[in-house]
């Protein structure tokens, strides 16, 4: 794809300096803030975001029989059988809106935060509801590994801001929130002697306290940023913005070397 379609793909989510329209953003984007605030600027400014990754069709696959499974026993307003293993009192929230907070692409669940007029919005997987009334934010995630699943690894912090960044808007929503979310793990096999056509899956629920009180501050920032002409630092972790400087003074030399052949041939 050419720079000029490229820069059409990312046209409609553009941010606008000078318009007093909400500025409307994903959950995916204060992540990528947070992983490098020049690709978020590029990006937001200019529209020209990072390549796309190859689409995780079998993690959404996995996702999706979730959401089914877990809907069977949202329609019986019946506690799951894997709920009850790891003593969870709680039923998945029958809500009418339930199919539109899941919904990213189109809405999600949002909120127009009034000190800077970005409406946030995420499209989350699940809610529970426990006995008292509180809802339990839930993320389905998978994965393939020998090793027993945990939330210690580092790359997983983004993760946690993700199930916070929804928490947050729940409660913003005026929604009673448990500061208890759920990850729900299915590990599959690797290890088995042949495949046969199937992929079996360990599941594993994995509690996590929530602390979404860094996003009033971090959606400051991003305001600021969107606001800034000055193109901000790039992170140090981010192989992106490493690979465009490195190659575009690997092109700049190597132009400047044809430029003088040129010249001494002439």
């Amino acid at each position: 794809m050419g720079l000029d379609g490229y820069k059409l793909k990312w046209e409609k989510g553009r941010f606008d300096p000078g318009s007093k329209m909400p500025y409307t953003m994903s959950r995916s984007k204060v992540e990528r803030y947070v992983e490098c605030p020049r690709c978020f600027w590029i990006e937001a400014r200019y529209g020209i975001g990072r390549p796309d990754s190859f689409p995780f069709t079998l993690n959404n696959a996995v996702d999706e029989l979730f959401k089914r499974e877990f809907d069977i026993y949202r329609a019986k307003k019946e506690t799951h059988p894997l709920m009850k293993k790891y003593g969870i009192n709680a039923v998945p929230y029958a809500h009418e809106k339930i199919e539109e907070w899941r919904d990213a692409f189109k809405r999600g669940i949002q909120y127009l935060h009034p000190e800077t007029n970005i409406i946030l919005r995420g499209g989350i997987d699940d809610v529970w509801e426990g006995e008292n009334g509180e809802l339990y934010i839930v993320d389905y995630k998978s994965t393939a590994g020998k090793a027993e699943v945990t939330l210690d690894d580092a790359w997983k912090d983004s993760y946690k801001r993700q199930i916070e960044i929804y928490q947050w808007l729940f409660r913003r929503n005026d929604f009673n929130v448990s500061k208890t979310a759920y990850f729900v793990y299915a590990n599959g096999h690797n290890d088995r002697e042949a495949f046969d056509g199937k992929l079996e899956f360990d599941i594993t629920i994995l509690p996590y306290e929530g602390d979404d009180s860094w996003i009033d501050g971090a959606l400051k920032e991003i305001k600021g940023c969107l606001l800034s002409d000055t193109i901000p630092d790039a992170s140090k972790r981010c192989e992106y913005c490493a690979y465009r400087d490195f190659a575009g003074k690997k092109l700049l030399e190597l132009h400047q070397e044809a430029k003088k052949n040129k010249a001494g041939s002439s």
